[in-house]
């Protein structure tokens, strides 16, 4: 028996130091990173760190930065060396759009964060313009456009003399008028 104990220490050493080392080569070869983004995902939390730099905004008192939290899925909008918060801007340049943030005992050099936008296809697939008037479509002309809303206007104001008439009607106790079936 006393052959057969450094054996199973020596097993049991090789086992702790293979998991203590996993966890590296896992982070380094997740399933659920894109392909080639091994090499992004650093020590700062994969590939987009603990913290990004997500906004930039001038204000009256000078620029104030929108800072992520990615664990907390919490963002806010904090000033230069502004207290107060889990971290602190110690230096920008908006022209270069990066900061430098002391974060957990630690400085971190971020860059804007750059939002990704899936094309959904041609855009004259996509039928009528995001934000137009309902009915309105790509392709019509302006002075076409304007004789729709003429017409939506005129019978608008039909409806409402209509209704009108309907509500005098009914306050004088004569017979509701019948409406005509559109």
């Amino acid at each position: 028996m006393a052959t057969g104990t450094p054996i199973l220490r020596l097993a049991a050493l090789m086992a702790a130091l293979a998991a203590c080392r996993a966890p590296a080569e896992l982070a380094a070869r997740s399933p659920f990173l894109p392909a080639g983004a091994a090499a992004e995902s650093a020590a700062e939390g994969g590939p987009s760190g603990p913290i990004e730099l997500r906004g930039i905004m001038p204000t009256a008192g000078g620029y104030a930065y929108c800072i992520y939290e990615t664990a907390k899925k919490k963002d806010e909008w904090i000033g230069l060396n502004e207290p107060g918060h889990a971290f602190v801007v110690k230096s920008a340049d908006p022209a270069k759009e990066t900061v430098r943030v002391d974060y957990e005992g630690r400085t971190i050099s971020l860059t804007l964060k750059v939002a990704k936008v899936a094309s959904s296809g041609p855009a004259g697939a996509m039928g009528p313009l995001q934000g137009a008037a309902p009915g309105a479509f790509v392709g019509a002309s302006a002075a076409d456009e304007q004789r729709r809303l003429d017409q939506v206007a005129q019978e608008v104001r039909r409806r409402r003399l209509e209704r009108e008439k309907a509500l005098q009607a009914a306050q004088q106790g004569l017979p509701r008028p019948q409406m005509p079936n559109r």
